[in-house]
């Protein structure tokens, strides 16, 4: 299942050329991954309070295929490619009008609030798939 995040590239998004500064992607698929946790029910401040669980990312693989621009209509398509008992692996696109501009893959780690690796509960692996 694709999560879709639709999203507006504003003149602050840009650099001097007009175009997407490169770590403002990283800022898109982060809001992109809290819809698509909130969408499947997850409250993270609930679980960080109640469970004290948080969710972290230990890896990213990033590709730069081509600029977005200012104005540009963008969407973040988000689907999961593997859940295990601490870590979530997903696929995130930036697209225009269809075409992939930024493609990253990010390894999420559940942790406690101290910072210590713990296992995801299996209500909430269940309900990211």
């Amino acid at each position: 299942m694709t999560h879709a995040f639709p999203l507006r590239v504003y003149y602050e998004d840009t650099d001097l050329a007009g175009i997407v500064y490169y770590a403002n992607y990283l800022k898109f698929i982060e809001r992109a991954r809290t819809e698509f946790v909130r969408e499947r029910g997850i409250d993270q401040v609930a679980l960080r309070e109640s469970d004290g669980i948080v969710f972290a990312v230990r890896h990213l693989e990033a590709d730069y295929l081509a600029p977005a621009k200012f104005d540009d209509e963008l969407v973040v398509e988000t689907t999961v490619e593997a859940i295990t008992g601490a870590r979530i692996v997903l696929n995130q696109d930036v697209r225009r009008d269809g075409v992939v501009l930024f493609r990253a893959k990010v390894t999420l780690v559940t942790l406690t609030k101290t910072g210590q690796p713990t296992r995801l509960p299996a209500n909430i692996r269940l309900s990211l798939l």
